[in-house]
């Protein structure tokens, strides 16, 4: 039953049913004497068929051509509401339109909250009412509900439902068709040379590496990037000390196994040895000027660098093209040239300094030395991204303390005019700080920055410890023991980061990461397992599957049915909102609702039913089964955009 009207809702429905019925009228000629407002009528009649067909045709080239695509409902609906409310608000700029998951399952499965608002501003706010109620039997819609207050609530059809779910089965997890495909840069991780992975590096490279895999899921061309700190004066002490310690580097690769400690002891020089530090002054200036010896010293040192980060990198199975500070060098020269050229460069004790519109403070481009800086290089690196690489969309994932330097350069580089960002989009997607359980900045006991690599394999100690504490150990073969050891260990590290909104600081603590219980990848790992078995226990093979997709129809009579079948079909919702946004918590706040919703579900609805005495399947409700897979599809496209690998057993 509908819910109560007031008497400003029965006067919009009497005003739809006269206006309804005097168009109607004028299909009749011996009624078209009746209407005082036959002209009007007239005119309106045919505005509403015009617009009525050119929904008609757009839901027809939908169905014909993205069937095998899942379909974004909520986007669907803004579309539908958003043409109705420009029909009938005409002289509208930007009419409001706003339509959200209804949080009630009581008042409907959608909301749109945007009739108030037009009947502030609109002169005629009841067309938008009728065009719905003209398109909304032939699209997905069972009914909806035209409030009081100004909210429409609509119900979906379960049969639309069902065959959306039954497209989800047979084509699997195709998110919707792009426009066109853009090129995205994702700039992340950017640990420095000489210096080893530490726990700070550990957010930008899951979040950056998570953002990337979404990208990438929803069809753009994605260059992810590592901008290292491969340049600058510190190289002329490394490569001062290379030669001292090991003066035949140029012909025996040298054995540096700690290139922590190298550097430690390179900078020890530097701060008390006036000969070394003079030494190393000019080792920078050889190295800048490009002599082959120089050169062969700093590749020696990045290589070593670059063998420790791959071991981070293969762990965490992240891809990633480096192209460090060194890359832009021979750029920066001509970014202070553009600059100076168009007057936009100030001296300031000798210093070239560049401010931009609404920034304080300013960007200094050339020290009083001559030597570039990093707002240099980050210019640099902005200017190729748009040029060069001709990106439409550049994300920086660096920890929230550099989001003011950011700042300042994107608004320099809008001032030139390299790109405006109603076109292009610069993005930094800043991040807090990892902290201890006594929530202060995650350190070794004895005040070090933990290494990212005894983090790691602490991790892997942990996870196998949690896994024999529940004997999986004597279940499970070898091989399958250390897939799920893996796994769990850098599935819950990852969860753990991605889990909260990036923007905060937040509590790095294995023993929460580890527990099975509530929403972590612990939880949600073996609850995909467990799905993933109901078949496997009930002896139904894939193929069946397969062909169950396409023959039997996904029933939804019961309320549990109903409510997992359409939190499964929000998936494309969550993933345009997190496209919108970059909070990546909004997966897993979802893969933890789908998760808790398919419990519900199992506990609800038996998908086999077994012979109590003998435990032989006696009856497989295919339709449930096909629920489960859809669960277990989706979930597994949420762990691969997290970087989680699942394994098939626990």
């Amino acid at each position: 039953m509908p819910p109560p009207r007031t008497a400003y809702a029965n006067r919009f429905e009497r005003e739809i049913r006269r206006l309804s019925a005097e168009i109607e009228s004028l299909k009749n000629p011996q009624n078209l004497s009746a209407s005082p407002h036959l002209d009007g009528l007239r005119e309106e009649n045919a505005r509403l068929k015009y617009r009525l067909n050119i929904l008609k045709r757009s839901l027809q080239d939908e169905r014909s051509h993205c069937t095998k695509y899942m379909m974004n409902i909520n986007q669907q609906l803004q579309e539908i509401f958003g043409e109705a409310i420009r029909a009938s608000c005409p002289e509208l700029d930007n009419p409001p339109l706003a339509v959200t998951p209804n949080q009630q399952a009581k008042f409907g499965d959608y909301q749109c909250n945007s009739a108030m608002a037009m009947a502030q501003r609109c002169i005629r706010p009841l067309y938008t009412e009728i065009i719905i109620s003209f398109i909304y039997y032939m699209l997905f819609l069972s009914h909806f509900f035209f409030l009081s207050s100004g909210f429409i609530n609509i119900h979906l059809k379960r049969t639309f439902v069902s065959k959306l779910l039954s497209n989800l089965l047979v084509n699997g997890v195709q998110p919707p068709p792009l426009a066109s495909r853009k090129k995205v840069v994702v700039d992340f991780s950017s640990p420095n040379i000489a210096k080893e992975m530490h726990v700070g590096h550990l957010r930008s490279t899951i979040i950056g590496d998570s953002m990337c895999r979404l990208f990438e899921f929803l069809g753009y061309d994605v260059l992810r990037l590592n901008h290292v700190g491969d340049w600058g004066t510190q190289f002329g002490m490394l490569i001062a000390h290379l030669q001292d310690k090991f003066p035949n580097y140029l012909d025996v690769c040298p054995p540096i196994s700690d290139l922590q400690a190298f550097y430690k002891e390179s900078k020890k020089r530097f701060d008390e040895e006036e000969d070394f530090k003079r030494r190393a002054y000019q080792c920078v200036v050889k190295l800048q000027s490009k002599e082959p010896d120089f050169i062969k010293a700093w590749n020696l040192i990045c290589d070593v660098s670059r063998k420790e980060f791959q071991k981070v990198y293969s762990c965490l199975d992240i891809q990633i093209i480096e192209r460090g500070e060194s890359f832009y060098q021979d750029m920066m020269t001509a970014v202070v040239k553009e600059f100076e050229e168009k007057g936009l460069v100030e001296l300031d004790e000798g210093r070239k300094i560049v401010f931009a519109p609404g920034q304080s403070i300013p960007l200094t481009i050339v020290k009083s030395d001559g030597g570039y800086t990093y707002d240099t290089s980050d210019l640099a690196a902005l200017r190729q991204r748009i040029f060069d690489e001709k990106a439409d969309v550049i994300i920086y994932v660096t920890d929230s303390g550099q989001g003011t330097h950011f700042q300042v350069v994107f608004a320099a580089a809008q001032m030139i005019g390299w790109y405006d960002p109603q076109v292009t989009r610069v993005e930094h997607a800043g991040f807090g700080v990892v902290l201890g359980e006594d929530k202060k900045k995650f350190k070794t006991r004895s005040g070090d920055t933990v290494r990212l690599m005894d983090l790691l394999d602490e991790g892997l100690k942990r996870s196998m410890d949690k896994l024999k504490e529940k004997d999986r150990d004597k279940v499970l073969t070898l091989e399958e023991l250390t897939k799920a050891q893996t796994s769990v260990a850098f599935g819950c590290i990852k969860y753990a980061d991605l889990s909260h909104n990036r923007i905060n600081d937040y509590v790095f603590s294995f023993d929460k990461m580890l527990d099975d219980r509530g929403n972590t990848a612990a939880y949600l790992l073996y609850a995909f397992t467990r799905i993933r078995s109901i078949a496997r226990l009930a002896n139904i093979d894939d193929a069946t599957l397969r062909k169950a997709a396409e023959t039997t129809e996904v029933l939804l009579d019961h309320e549990k049915e109903w409510k997992l079948g359409k939190c499964i079909l929000r998936f494309p919702e969550i993933l345009q909102k997190i496209l919108d946004d970059l909070l990546l918590h909004t997966l897993c706040d979802y893969l933890y609702e789908l998760a808790t919703t398919f419990t519900e579900f199992y506990d609800s609805c038996y998908c086999v039913e077994k012979d109590r005495q003998t435990g032989e399947v006696v009856k497989v409700n295919m339709w449930r089964m096909l629920l489960c897979e859809a669960t277990a599809a989706i979930m597994a496209k949420g762990f691969d955009i997290l970087g989680i690998n699942p394994v098939q057993r626990m």
